[in-house]
C-alpha cells in the first residue's frame, strides 16, 4: 500500500505541475525525443491562465495547491542549485512561506500536549497568530518573570504536518530512485542522498527543541561578537511542538528605507552581516542557513538579530580549511594550489589530472582580477567553481552547496544595504585572521595536538579492536568451512517481500494508466 500510495501521490504532483504550466516552462534542450514529445503533448492539459504567468508564479501556484509539505520541499531544493539548476533554484527561493493560519484552539492544544501544563499557567496572555509558515506559526504572548511581565514570541508546530510530510516524502524517494535508475548522469548528484538530507533536515526543523538548541549554541558562540545576536530561549516553555523565545522589537533588514529612517548606518550593517556569517562558518563551523532578509532584524541599538534557526549548516575542520584555501588561492592566483586542495580533500577523483583541473580553475579566476573589487561576488565565484567541478566528476557535497547558497543570500542582503559593497574588503579581517591562524605555523601545532588526541583514543581502543578482529577471524574460518547460508525463514521472507513489491508496482502502474485514459476520455 505504501508503494501504491507513493505512485498515486506522484501522479497527483505531476498533474498539478502540468495544470499550472510548470512542465511546459521546463527547458527542452537536451531532452530525448520521446520525452520532448511527451512534454509537448501534456501542455494541452495546462490552464489557459498559466500560459500568461511567469515561471516563478506558476511554481508558486503549484506549490500552494500541493500544500505545506511541498512549500518546505521547494525551499529546500532552492538551496540545491546543483540539483535543480540555478534558474529554478532562484525561482524556488522566491516561494513565500506564508500559509493560512490554523486555529488558535489547535495551537493551544499543541502547547498543552507538548508541555503538559494549561495555557493559563504558562502565559499571562496569549494572542492571535501573526505569521504562519509551512511548518509552524507564531503567536505573541506575555509571561510573568522576576523582572516583571515581558512579551515573548511563541512558535507552534502545525497540527498533522509530520504525518503529511511522511507521506509526501515517499513520492520524493520514488522520484529519486527512478532518477538514479534511468538517468545515469544524475547519479553524481546523489538524488537519493539529497532526499535523505531533505527528510532529516525537515524532521529536525519539526522538533522545536532542536531549534532551541541551535539558538542556544549560536548564542554562546557569538556572545562576544560585535553587532550580532539571536533571541534568548525560554526553556521552561519549550518542547517538541513549541518554542518560546524573546520578542524582538526591530526593523526587518528587507525594509531598507525603514532602517535608513531609524538612523542606522547601512554600510556598517552590510559589513557586520557578512563578517558575522564568515565568523560562524570559519571559526565555529556552525551557521544559520536561512539568512534571508525576512529572518534578520535590526534593533534600536543597531544590533543584527537573526531569527528562525530551523535550518542550520555545519562544516568540519577539513571543509573549513578547504573553503579558506580556495579563497586564498584565488586571491593570490595560485590555481595549482586550489586544484591540489580539491584532490587532497578527495572531492575530485584521483584519475583526473591536477594541471588540467588547475586550467579550469584559472578560467574562473583570471576574469576576476581585472574587475573592481566591489563587482566581484564571492557567492558567484563559488557557484562557477561548482559548475566547473561537474566536468571533473566531483560528487555533490551537500554541506558545501548549502554554504554556497547561504553565502549568495547573505552577500545579496549586504549589497541591498550597500550597492557598492566590497565583499573582499569586508571579509578580509575575518578570512585573513582565520588563514593566518589555521594555515600558518599555528596549523602545525594544532594538527600535532589533534593527532596526539587521535593516537591516545586509538591506543585506548586497541584491546577492543583486537577482540573484534579475533572474533571476525573465527567467523571467516567458519564460513570457509561451512559456507554462507540463509535459513528457511530468511529465504521465505525475501521471496514474499519481492513478490509484494512487484505486485504493488504493477497495480500502481495499471491504476495510473487507467486514470490517464479516463482523463483523456473526459477531455475529448
Amino acid at each position: 500500500m505504501s508503494t501504491f500510495g507513493a505512485y498515486f501521490r506522484l501522479w497527483r504532483v505531476g498533474w498539478v505541475l502540468v495544470r499550472e504550466g510548470v512542465v511546459s516552462a521546463l527547458p527542452s534542450e537536451g531532452l530525448p525525443p520521446p520525452v520532448a514529445l511527451a512534454k509537448s503533448f501534456v501542455t494541452i492539459f495546462e490552464r489557459s491562465k498559466a500560459r500568461h504567468q511567469k515561471r516563478s508564479d506558476r511554481l508558486a501556484q503549484a506549490v500552494e495547491r500541493l500544500g505545506p509539505s511541498y512549500v518546505k520541499i521547494g525551499q529546500f531544493l532552492a538551496t540545491r542549485p546543483d540539483v535543480v539548476g540555478v534558474e529554478f533554484a532562484n525561482d524556488l527561493s522566491q516561494l513565500q512561506d506564508r500559509m493560512a493560519f490554523f486555529p488558535s484552539a489547535a495551537a493551544k492544544a499543541n502547547i498543552e500536549g507538548s508541555l503538559g501544563r494549561p495555557i493559563s499557567e504558562l502565559y499571562a496572555s496569549f494572542g492571535d497568530p501573526i505569521a504562519a509558515a509551512s511548518i509552524a506559526q507564531v503567536h505573541p504572548a506575555e509571561v510573568d518573570s522576576a523582572e516583571g511581565r515581558k512579551k515573548v514570541a511563541v512558535k507552534i508546530v502545525r497540527p498533522g504536518v509530520r504525518q503529511r510530510f511522511a507521506h509526501d516524502i515517499e513520492a520524493m524517494y520514488l522520484v529519486a530512485h527512478m532518477q538514479e535508475r534511468f538517468l545515469p548522469s544524475s547519479r553524481r548528484l546523489r538524488p537519493v542522498e539529497v532526499t535523505k538530507t531533505l527528510e532529516q533536515t525537515t524532521k529536525v526543523e519539526m522538533d522545536l527543541r532542536l531549534e532551541a538548541a541551535a539558538l542556544s549554541e549560536i548564542a554562546e558562540n557569538t556572545e562576544r561578537d560585535p553587532g550580532f545576536r539571536v533571541p534568548k530561549v525560554d526553556w521552561e516553555r519549550t518542547g517538541r511542538d513549541v518554542i518560546t523565545m524573546e520578542w524582538i522589537d526591530g526593523t526587518r533588514m528587507s525594509d531598507v528605507e525603514g532602517l535608513r529612517a531609524a538612523g542606522h548606518d547601512l554600510n556598517l550593517l552590510a559589513d557586520t552581516l557578512i563578517q558575522s556569517f564568515l565568523r560562524h562558518t570559519l571559526r565555529d563551523g556552525f551557521f544559520h542557513a536561512d539568512m534571508h532578509p525576512g529572518n534578520l532584524f535590526v534593533d534600536a541599538g543597531g544590533m543584527i538579530v537573526a531569527v528562525d534557526m530551523g535550518i542550520v549548516g555545519r562544516l568540519g575542520k577539513k571543509e573549513r580549511r578547504f573553503l579558506a584555501e580556495i579563497l586564498y588561492g584565488f586571491i593570490t592566483r595560485d590555481y595549482i594550489r586550489v586544484a591540489e586542495v580539491h584532490f587532497e580533500a578527495g572531492y575530485v577523483p584521483g584519475h583526473h589530472n591536477v594541471e588540467s583541473f588547475a586550467q579550469a580553475i584559472r578560467a574562473i579566476g583570471e576574469p576576476i582580477h581585472g574587475q573592481p573589487a566591489e563587482t566581484i561576488s564571492m557567492g558567484k565565484l563559488l557557484t562557477l567553481l561548482f559548475e566547473v567541478t561537474e566536468l571533473f566528476d566531483m560528487a555533490t557535497r551537500p554541506e558545501l552547496v548549502m554554504l554556497q547558497k547561504t553565502m549568495v543570500v547573505v552577500e545579496g542582503v549586504s549589497r541591498m544595504l550597500n550597492p557598492r559593497f566590497n565583499m573582499w574588503k569586508a571579509s578580509e579581517p575575518v578570512v585573513g585572521d582565520w588563514i593566518r591562524t589555521n594555515l600558518g605555523p599555528k596549523r602545525i601545532a594544532t594538527d600535532l595536538k589533534d593527532g596526539l588526541k587521535a593516537a591516545v583514543k586509538l591506543a585506548e581502543a586497541v584491546p577492543e579492536i583486537a577482540a573484534k578482529t579475533e572474533k571476525f577471524h573465527h567467523q571467516l574460518l567458519h564460513m570457509s568451512e561451512h559456507g554462507l547460508r540463509f535459513d528457511a525463514e530468511t529465504a521465505e521472507a525475501i521471496g514474499k517481500a519481492e513478490a509484494r513489491h512487484n505486485r504493488s508496482a504493477k497495480i500502481a502502474l495499471w491504476v495510473i494508466a487507467l486514470t490517464l485514459l479516463y482523463i483523456a476520455w473526459m477531455l475529448s
